[in-house]
């Protein structure tokens, strides 16, 4: 691996060192849907609409007692909230007729659930269930690009890209230290090169 990947990691750890998801939840199932409505929609505001979601339906049952018409309701500001909405409805009665109510821990059952592709079924794995996973949304697929960490033209070739780079046991804690470095510095439109700590080996660096 160059030696500048290296670097890139290891101050990307220093710096994010035990930072944690921004989704706010308090069961498995709760991250789920929390991860769902976050398609196109910032953290911040999915804990604002979940707020007033989770104290009234944060289980598979009382997601489906809800119904359709009041799910959309409470999700409108997340975006998408006709598809969100059906997508959660649809993985509460799958995890209801198939898997007792519960959401699996394995990625080739999570995948199966409305709503659930790559990301998702890797952030949930990684952050509930602690099996080393990186997903890859918007801000891990930038990052790796731009700083030249795993290039590639989809999430997937991303995602491969950096298990070979990562250790395993760090996977999980790497897709926090990129998510957060894509929202506080290296953002989409006008990154911070000057605020960077990695201004001095990023290949993509423009001070």
């Amino acid at each position: 691996m160059e030696d500048f990947k290296i670097e890139e990691l290891r101050i990307l750890e220093e710096t994010y060192k035990g930072a944690i998801p921004e989704l706010k939840f308090g069961s498995t199932f709760e991250l789920l849907v929390a991860v769902i409505l976050s398609a196109q929609c910032t953290d911040k505001r999915v804990n604002i609409v979940t707020q007033e979601l989770f104290p009234i339906a944060n289980t598979p049952e009382k997601i489906i007692a809800l119904g359709q018409s009041k799910l959309e309701e409470i999700i409108r500001p997340c975006g998408y909230f006709r598809s969100k909405a059906k997508h959660i409805i649809g993985a509460s009665e799958m995890l209801l007729r198939e898997y007792g109510g519960e959401v699996p821990a394995d990625f080739d059952e999570l995948i199966k659930l409305p709503g659930v592709g790559r990301k998702t079924a890797n952030v949930i794995a990684s952050v509930a269930f602690k099996i080393p996973a990186i997903a890859v949304d918007t801000h891990v697929f930038r990052l790796a690009n731009r700083m030249k960490l795993a290039e590639g033209e989809t999430p997937l070739e991303v995602e491969l890209g950096l298990q070979k780079i990562i250790p395993k046991e760090k996977w999980s804690d790497s897709h926090h230290w990129l998510i957060w470095h894509g929202r506080l510095i290296c953002t989409s439109r006008s990154p911070k090169c000057y605020d960077c700590p990695l201004n001095e080996i990023c290949p993509s660096a423009d001070v």
